[in-house]
């Protein structure tokens, strides 16, 4: 099962591990989980150079090297922009970032680059000159974004050679704002608040790829929303599905994201290699209507 990025021709599986983790790992560990992944089809490997501080693309690329990986075997992405209190999108800032993410993953070039978080101050003009640069020297193939809105994008692409071809978004069924709006137009609910400037169909219209972060958890603080009484509701249904098509909770969690029409990429932060076999059991499931709905309900949300 594989899906294109963007506008590209570049083939990858539906579901994208994230490498946030994977500086806190031993060299062999990183391995495990680099072999685990590799086996099961996962081919894109999602980083930031705050990860671990610059560790988790350290370990990463060492892992490769000690396995032998071949690099046209991997789609490589990194991030940056994210300092310390601060955001930074600045011509020299994006391409020190990049270099030192090359040298860190020991790769001559990364296959995407993505602006981590939305920079108020931001210049278009000097993110265009930073990404022409990177581009035509072969160190960056094609960019996009983090956690922006439609005009932010629409900003920036303005001035842009290279189109946007990822949007990386939090989504999970804990965590629905990508949707309540948009099933709530005309009302007068709290649901019908417009907090994503239909940034979905934005995505769907622009044939940019949502990629999905945090899919298991509520938010970056809360945690996990399967092991939160406030969710009970949503968890039972999830285990239902489980039950029903026999494979992991995780399994039903990413085939909830997978099923919407956008076509969507899910990135999975686990480095277990049992749990990251589970996951992947939801390449094969296909939801129906009735039960995507379900589980949308169940976590608390109402339909007008």
């Amino acid at each position: 099962m594989s899906q294109k990025i963007g506008p590209t021709q570049v083939q990858t599986a539906p579901i994208a591990l994230g490498c946030m983790r994977m500086g806190a790992l031993e060299i062999s560990k990183a391995e495990q989980v680099l072999t685990a992944a590799l086996e099961h089809g996962i081919n894109f490997f999602d980083h930031a150079d705050i990860y671990g501080a610059g560790e988790s693309e350290r370990r990463f690329g060492q892992a490769v090297r000690n396995l032998g990986v071949e690099r046209e075997k991997l789609l490589l992405q990194s991030k940056c922009g994210i300092r310390q209190g601060y955001y930074d999108f600045s011509k020299d800032y994006i391409i020190q970032t990049v270099e030192a993410s090359l040298e860190r993953l020991g790769t001559d070039y990364l296959d995407f680059f993505l602006l981590h978080r939305p920079d108020v101050l931001m210049e278009p003009e000097e993110i265009a000159e930073a990404f022409s640069q990177l581009h035509k020297a072969g160190k960056v193939k094609y960019f996009g974004v983090s956690n922006q809105n439609r005009y932010q994008m629409e900003l920036l692409q303005a001035y842009l050679e290279q189109p946007l071809v990822i949007n990386q978004l939090q989504l999970s069924p804990a965590h629905t704002v990508l949707f309540d709006a948009g099933l709530n137009v005309n009302m007068t609910n709290q649901a019908a608040i417009d907090r994503e400037n239909g940034i979905v169909e934005y995505c769907r219209l622009n044939h940019v790829t949502i990629q999905v972060w945090s899919p298991f958890q509520i938010d970056l603080e809360q945690g996990l929303f399967m092991t939160d009484k406030r969710y009970k509701a949503l968890a039972q249904t999830i285990e239902k599905y489980a039950e029903r098509y026999h494979v992991s909770a995780e399994a039903i969690i990413i085939a909830w994201i997978l099923r919407h029409p956008a076509r969507m990429q899910a990135v999975i932060g686990s480095m277990n290699p049992d749990r990251i076999d589970r996951i992947m059991q939801a390449q094969h499931i296909s939801l129906t209507r009735a039960e995507w709905y379900d589980i949308y309900q169940s976590a608390g949300n109402k339909l007008p």
